[in-house]
């Protein structure tokens, strides 16, 4: 069932980089986009389960979907954390003013940084990894919203920021929350500090692989947007920590 479901997202993948990436998802596919970023979610959530447990990994994919939820909604409601933003009526089913979508990316966004920061951060010593791991985690992360939210606010309007700012009219404050939120997770994950069940690599591969097919996607629909900037600024800090991850996943098995 794992792998349907893998298979079903990187089936509905081939179909959004079509669709999206030269605008021909036409108004009432809409809905197509929440049903993407969820099958994501869903699959990062499998990664979690399978390499910690299905106890665990369930438990630690809820308190993601849950907190990001509740902090998005505090975002948007009260502008807490990140900045003074609304979704649009075309992002899926709500609850309370925040779309259930939001919380399977942030799901996904924390699958993709935690295997990349797990493998970066493996053979730092004991007592400082816990640090790097949260911080490379954390910036990974924001790597992955300087090609989310520009793309996601200029090209396609899936919500809409209230206030300037320096970056594609995103302000400073939307990122420095996106680090600390997913500080936050990744500093769960530390506290919680579980064993791995399995040294099989099929889903950290397929954990890596999403990092680079969503930044792919949204860089594509950057450079057709008009937002190239931002793609080209994603493209070489995606490839900096796709070059330490295999760098140190290397040094790990040839060790």
């Amino acid at each position: 069932m794992s792998s349907l479901i893998y298979r079903f997202f990187i089936f509905w993948y081939i179909c959004g980089v079509i669709l999206l990436a030269f605008d021909l998802l036409p108004p009432w596919l809409e809905w197509a986009n929440s049903v993407f970023l969820i099958t994501a979610g869903i699959v990062a959530g499998i990664y979690f389960c399978k390499q910690y447990g299905t106890a665990g990994g369930l438990t630690y994919s809820l308190i993601i979907i849950i907190v990001s939820i509740y902090v998005e909604h505090l975002g948007v409601a009260y502008n807490f954390l990140f900045g003074s933003y609304s979704y649009n009526t075309n992002f899926g089913i709500k609850i309370f003013d925040t779309p259930l979508t939001i919380g399977f990316a942030w799901l996904l966004i924390m699958g993709c940084s935690h295997e990349l920061a797990k493998v970066i951060t493996q053979d730092i010593g004991k007592t400082a990894r816990p640090i790097a791991f949260i911080l490379v985690g954390a910036l990974i992360a924001v790597t992955m919203d300087l090609i989310l939210d520009p793309v996601s606010f200029k090209v396609k309007e899936y919500w809409l920021w209230q206030e300037p700012g320096f970056y594609y009219d995103i302000p400073l404050s939307n990122f420095i929350g996106w680090f600390l939120l997913s500080s936050l997770f990744h500093l769960f994950f530390i506290l919680w500090s579980p064993q791995s069940k399995t040294r099989e690599r099929v889903w950290p591969n397929r954990m890596s692989l999403m990092f680079g097919l969503i930044i792919f996607m949204f860089c594509l629909i950057a450079f057709t947007g008009g937002i190239a900037g931002a793609a080209i600024l994603v493209i070489f800090l995606t490839a900096f920590w796709y070059g330490m991850y295999f760098w140190r996943r290397k040094v790990y098995v040839g060790s």
